[in-house]
């Protein structure tokens, strides 16, 4: 098996200080989690733009110092957010793509989000591959539901997109699939070969769907974005999570990726700087 590669999406949109107290907000916040989280064994870092109150932006200067924050301090992989906060436009959501980061997340479909709904309309995907494919940015696939994979490949058919590519299966939203071991055994097989993929279980499936990915090949996202406990009414922090990871990976014989071995397995170019 490949090294097993961890993310953190370390804050979110959604997610407040009422529900968890460790979110981080600002971007010196998100640098000091990223840090621990590299300590302990990530990656790589999926990260949402929040003002310092929490209201949730897409502004391209938040996300640029939240780059630079984390570049300077660390050698993760950070991974920015196209999904932004439901209701957003698609030219919000796509600014910080514009700052040219490693990667950024790429929702292949619509789906029922709660109470309202993630758009994610045919030709709005289409607008988001190219953008990112005009900036060099490479697109982490975002699947909500098995659809969505085949909506990507269908950008593939069309050159938009190139294989091989990495998807992450976001199982147990309220509205997209149901977090069970068959549908995540069904989606990972659903891809064509050569392609990665990790698994991003919300609340409280996050640590069995985890567990299943790092015994069957894939790779696992964790982190207070998709679930804000530890146990159950006990707050988790991200640095938390993924020490359980690592713990469960090292048990199982599975070696964690460096961020420069996920570069390399992901076909990211190596940083420079």
């Amino acid at each position: 098996m490949e090294k097993l590669i961890i993310t953190v999406a370390l804050n979110g949109a959604e997610v407040t200080r009422a529900k968890n107290p460790h979110i981080p907000y600002t971007a010196e916040e998100l640098a000091e989690d990223a840090v621990r989280c590299r300590q302990a064994g990530a990656a790589m870092v999926h990260v949402h733009g929040r003002l310092p109150d929490g209201t949730p932006t897409q502004d391209a200067g938040v996300y640029a110092g939240i780059l630079s924050a984390i570049r300077a301090r660390t050698d993760l992989i950070v991974q920015v957010s196209t999904g932004g906060a439901v209701g957003m436009t698609a030219e919000e959501r796509l600014a910080p793509v514009t700052l040219r980061p490693e990667m950024a997340s790429l929702t292949t479909g619509t789906v029922n989000f709660g109470d309202g709904v993630f758009s994610n309309p045919p030709d709005l995907i289409e607008q988001f591959a190219r953008t990112m494919r005009d900036y060099g940015v490479v697109p982490e696939i975002e699947c909500f539901d098995v659809g969505h994979i085949d909506n990507a490949l269908a950008l593939v058919k069309r050159g938009i997109l190139a294989l091989p590519l990495h998807f992450d299966f976001v199982m147990g939203v309220p509205g997209g699939i149901a977090p069970t071991v068959r549908n995540l055994v069904h989606m990972s097989e659903s891809l064509p070969p050569g392609c990665t993929w990790s698994v991003a279980g919300i609340g409280r499936a996050q640590l069995p769907l985890a567990t299943v990915a790092i015994a069957t090949g894939g790779h696992v996202r964790v982190g207070l974005e998709d679930n804000i406990y530890y146990t159950r009414g006990v707050p988790a922090t991200n640095v938390m999570l993924v020490e359980r990871i690592v713990r469960i990976a090292n048990e199982l014989g599975r070696e964690v990726a460096t961020p420069d071995d996920a570069r390399r397995i992901l076909g990211i170019a190596q940083r420079t700087s």
